[in-house]
């Protein structure tokens, strides 16, 4: 299905955090301040943008629609301008997008990990080594992996891993879903295989895995999110007010207490560490 297809499919349904209302849009003040953030599955997985969008309604007056997909899809909406601001985590993929010139600001927001997940009996022996050496013991031997498959920033990562193993992935044992990160989880642990998450989405859906975390650390694993604007460059439609007025809010330092403390009462440990002003080429140091 087409991209621009499926997300007039998405608006229509009243995906999002916008109620629909009666009467012309035209007329309705909230239509008048409503945006559409265009992010990674692993945000809403995650359970921070129920966290965050309120706030910002609350402390902007913006409405906002969310479309949840894979950071690849995300930039192609802002590439159509079906998007007026990103949150997504493909560094390589975001760099080459905003340098085609349709985008605004780009600004560091957060960050956390990666983890390679598996089977407690662990067949391919993976538990405790870096994360090329762990993806070489799975393709030797022939374990299940359960790949995003769907061009996402984690997929993205995963790719950059098998490269660095000096595999290249195929056959029975390699498996896509083409799904999000909830979906692709539970698809690895009904099949007993392995898969890489980012370490928010898997905390939070833990208690419903047979999966462990079994390769972690390796500072290639960081997954660092950004935010971007979207211009009139991009199409007609976009409101590069509404993307301003949402990049500023999360880089502001309320909101980056709200993401600092997002988790740490339910599982102990902060799911993302807020960035905004930050040297990235220091993160995870």
């Amino acid at each position: 299905m087409l991209i621009g297809a499926w997300v007039a499919a998405v608006l229509v349904a009243g995906c999002g955090t916008t109620p629909s209302t009666a009467g012309p849009a035209a007329s309705s003040p909230a239509a008048d301040k409503s945006l559409i953030l265009a992010t990674t599955t692993s945000t809403q997985d995650s359970g921070l943008l129920d966290e965050l969008l309120p706030a910002f309604t609350r402390d902007s007056g913006w409405q906002v629609k969310t479309l949840a997909v894979g950071s690849g899809q995300a930039i192609e909406l802002g590439r159509r301008g079906e998007a007026d601001v990103l949150l997504v985590h493909s560094p390589a993929a975001e760099e080459k997008f905003v340098a085609e010139g349709s985008a605004g600001s780009r600004r560091l927001v957060m960050h956390n990990d990666f983890v390679l997940l598996g089977p407690p009996a662990d067949a391919a022996k993976i538990r405790g080594t870096k994360s090329a050496e762990a993806l070489k013991r799975i393709a030797d031997a022939r374990a299940a992996f359960v790949s995003r498959g769907d061009e996402s920033g984690t997929h993205a990562k995963e790719k950059d891993i098998w490269s660095k193993a000096a595999v290249t992935p195929g056959g029975s044992w390699y498996q896509s879903t083409g799904q999000g990160m909830g979906e692709t989880l539970r698809v690895a642990s009904e099949k007993a295989g392995y898969t890489l998450s980012d370490r928010a989405t898997y905390l939070t859906q833990r208690d419903t895995l047979e999966l462990e975390v079994l390769s972690e650390g390796d500072p290639s694993l960081l997954n660092v999110y950004h935010v971007i604007e979207m211009t009139k460059k991009a199409g007609d439609r976009v409101r590069p007010e509404g993307a301003k007025a949402f990049a500023d809010w999360i880089v502001a330092a309320p909101a980056q207490q709200l993401i600092g403390a997002y988790g740490k009462e339910k599982f102990g440990q902060p799911l993302f560490t807020p960035d905004a002003g930050a040297d990235e080429a220091k993160l995870g140091q």
